[in-house]
């Protein structure tokens, strides 16, 4: 079973749900992402979502934009995050996706990409600019190879569009929260819950709710309808205190964010 499935299958039978941080690689470098991606599974977060840095924004909100930004500027490389995730992954008690521009898929190649990032412990793959119609072939290769393909359902999404996405997505479904970039809100779409309930009753996937989770209130209030909570941009922006401020403090403080959501699941 690929890891992804149990994952799911475990937290089921445990009826827990999970929480899954968005960690952008290579902001401030790829040695404290490394940490970042320790710290947050030490603390109790069951998946962890790699960012690729890309230089067009997709559905990145600022923070997010700035971090891949920061990234580029400090020259990290495509090879640089697959060694890190080759050392890094592996000993993480909790799967790993990547969060990536079919862009740099394609340029690396589909296949090359598949075999490079699965070989490093990586165990599927998030393409939020991969319209469904042109996803079988990304999801045969990595069936072959043992990764999820994970698609988004957005509140924009037509009925019958979503089940498309459902009946071809493998892992989970990322439900997209907000019609909208990504970044913290105070207050979430009060129809979110009754869309995610709809959904619900229409695949046998588990559910991952992201973009705009940034609060205990806010997973308080998801969990019920979601197997799991995506949170990126408010670990994001404590991350890039790294930069002008102890690694080792802001490490910490990212880790008790983490700790807070998953006592609040």
């Amino acid at each position: 079973m690929p890891s992804i499935d149990q994952l799911f299958a475990d937290l089921r039978a445990a009826k827990r749900k999970a929480l899954m941080p968005f960690v952008t690689a290579g902001d401030p470098d790829l040695d404290f992402t490394a940490a970042v991606l320790q710290e947050v599974v030490k603390r109790g977060a069951s998946l962890c979502e790699v960012g690729i840095p890309y230089s067009d924004p997709i559905a990145d909100g600022p923070v997010i934009q700035a971090s891949y930004t920061r990234a580029l500027g400090a020259k990290v490389k495509l090879s640089g995050i697959l060694e890190m995730l080759g050392s890094t992954a592996p000993k993480l008690a909790a799967p790993v996706v990547t969060m990536v521009s079919y862009a740099i898929i394609f340029r690396h190649g589909v296949e090359r990409y598949c075999d490079d990032v699965a070989q490093r412990g990586v165990s599927g793959l998030i393409v939020p600019d991969l319209p469904v119609e042109e996803s079988p072939q990304l999801a045969k290769v990595c069936a072959a190879r043992n990764l999820s393909l994970i698609q988004l359902v957005t509140p924009t999404t037509p009925r019958d569009r979503a089940l498309r996405i459902c009946e071809t997505s493998t892992g989970f479904v990322y439900y997209v929260s907000v019609a909208g970039i990504t970044g913290e809100r105070r207050d979430l779409p009060p129809e979110l819950l009754e869309n995610v309930g709809w959904l619900r009753t229409q695949t046998k996937l588990p559910i991952c709710i992201g973009f705009g989770v940034s609060t205990p209130e806010h997973v308080k209030l998801l969990a019920p309808v979601a197997d799991g909570l995506i949170v990126g941009s408010a670990i994001v922006r404590r991350v890039a205190d790294a930069a002008t401020r102890p690694r080792a403090e802001v490490l910490r403080e990212v880790g008790d964010y983490v700790a807070e959501l998953v006592a609040a699941l």
